[in-house]
């Protein structure tokens, strides 16, 4: 997709489809008033037959154009203007987009950036455009042999300024919405795979085409012997029952300093999580193929961030495995040792993304970090306390929890604050060993993040749980969203 950004009159810019908007109850924004004029009072009389009412999403396409030089016109529902902000104007293109995808339309260009945003400027909306354009052209890796989903005709896109003041800001917005939604798609990509086909070893293979794509980037994989000599007993015992090889990838990026301390993203990677011995339900057991998504996160930020050449140095860990019953698999009351040498007492099989990533960040201290996150699909409670909009956000230090909250809300991919406390820790007490594996149903999300709390002294340290936000569920809209990876991406733009 390429994008560009325009100054022209909408009466001159020549193009397959202007978009313009219209507020409720038929109030035309000022230039579909300016292209009203030029085309005989279409839109005027569609307003007084009440064909045009300007509800939020509602859309109508106009062809055959004639005394404009645009060849199509497409007038989306903005709702009330006094409402218009950041997050109408993405629904509004969002929906103008959809509308698009039944054109033979090439080229179009949005004018809804001309509207009075109160909460964006004309970098944020450009940036948000990008990111609307190139996630509504996303296509999921296809395995069907027929009614394959056609290509979209679109292939390239405009988005309006008002003053030449703004042509640069604009196109720094549309350079990172285009890196963003480049690591998005990756992610996507990765999480929408079958876990027959997106195995451990699958992971560690993109992420050395990475490397392959980007010079910046470097990649080294670690076996599971490698693992065992690192003596990663907590990681390797979720992946004892499965025949699939466990992976530890490890990600370098430096574009500053090599003096400066590096961020360390730590991505969950269980290709498949089947419960283990503490078997799951059989309903939506095909969902956990997106359990690798925390994984899948990291090498789409990555991406981002080779693609933007931007001046931070990354570490990424991912340790990759499936969680499978077998004769071989760990059992509830085994007792594991990690590679902290805090010993673990495993009351439930499937609360193991804890259990791999706990060894992660240790293995992370190694590269001296100046903050660690980590990101995982880690609990159902995060879900039941959050819904399926906003990540479940933890963190041992306020400045970093406060960073990755404003970084959300920049981001359009928000995320809330949660508590963690010794109140909570105290729950995950076992008698037989340093610490037990779960604490129960209450405050399922909170001790999920203390136990992985118990491995991050002395370092700032962050918990994303994207349970609810990493894709969606049910049949037909099923699939990766590709968050957190616009939150990741404008932590790291905005250090």
């Amino acid at each position: 997709m390429e994008f560009f950004v325009s100054t022209a009159a909408p009466s001159r810019q020549r193009t397959d489809c202007a978009i313009v908007g219209v507020y409720d109850k038929g109030d035309l924004s000022e230039t579909a008033k300016e292209l009203d004029r030029y085309i005989g009072g279409r839109l005027s009389r569609l307003v007084k037959r009440g064909d045009l009412r300007g509800k939020a999403g509602d859309t109508l396409l106009l062809a055959d154009i004639e005394g404009a030089a645009c060849e199509r016109l497409l007038v989306v529902g903005l709702g009330a203007r006094h409402e218009f902000r950041r997050k109408q104007y993405r629904k509004a293109l969002a929906s103008a987009l959809g509308a698009l995808e039944k054109t033979g339309a090439r080229n179009a260009v949005s004018y809804l950036g001309l509207e009075a945003v109160p909460d964006a400027d004309a970098y944020s909306l450009a940036r948000a455009a990008a990111e609307v354009v190139g996630n509504a052209q996303y296509r999921i890796p296809d395995h069907k042999t027929t009614n394959k989903r056609s290509k979209p005709s679109l292939t390239r896109f405009g988005v309006a300024v008002a003053a030449r003041a703004d042509v640069a800001k604009a196109e720094r917005g549309l350079r990172h919405g285009r890196g963003i939604v480049a690591g998005m798609s990756l992610m996507r990509d990765l999480a929408n795979q079958p876990a027959n086909v997106c195995t451990p070893t699958y992971l560690s293979n993109a992420a050395k085409a990475l490397a392959r794509e980007y010079r910046s980037i470097r990649v080294r994989v670690l076996n599971e012997a490698e693992c065992r000599r690192l003596k990663m007993g907590s990681f390797l015992s979720v992946t004892a029952g499965s025949d699939e090889p466990a992976r530890l990838i490890v990600l370098e990026y430096y574009g500053a300093a090599r003096k400066d301390k590096p961020t360390v993203l730590v991505g969950k990677g269980v290709t498949f999580d089947t419960g283990g011995i503490s078997l799951k339900p059989p309903a939506n057991m095909d969902e956990m193929k997106f359990d690798m998504s925390g994984a899948a996160s990291v090498l789409g930020t990555f991406k981002a961030v080779a693609e933007l050449d931007l001046p931070v140095n990354l570490v990424g860990v991912v340790p990759a495995c499936e969680n499978m019953p077998s004769g071989r698999a760990t059992k509830p009351g085994d007792i594991i040792r990690s590679m902290s040498g805090q010993t673990i007492e495993v009351l439930n099989t499937d609360a193991e993304g804890r259990l791999i990533l706990c060894d992660a960040i240790t293995y992370a201290r190694r590269f001296n970090p100046d903050v660690v996150i980590d990101i995982a699909t880690l609990t159902g409670a995060c879900v039941i306390a959050l819904g399926n909009h906003l990540t479940g956000l933890f963190s041992n230090d306020d400045e970093l929890a406060a960073a990755l909250k404003a970084a959300g809300e920049r981001a359009d991919d928000r995320a809330w604050p949660m508590p963690i406390g010794e109140e909570y820790a105290e729950q995950l007490k076992s008698n037989f060993a340093d610490i037990a594996n779960v604490a129960g149903r209450e405050g399922g999300a909170i001790t999920a993040a203390c136990f992985l709390g118990k491995f991050t002294e002395g370092l700032r340290w962050a918990h994303l749980d994207i349970a609810g936000t990493a894709y969606v569920g049910g049949t037909q809209k099923k699939g990766s969203t590709g968050r957190p990876v616009p939150l990741l991406v404008e932590y790291l733009l905005n250090k």
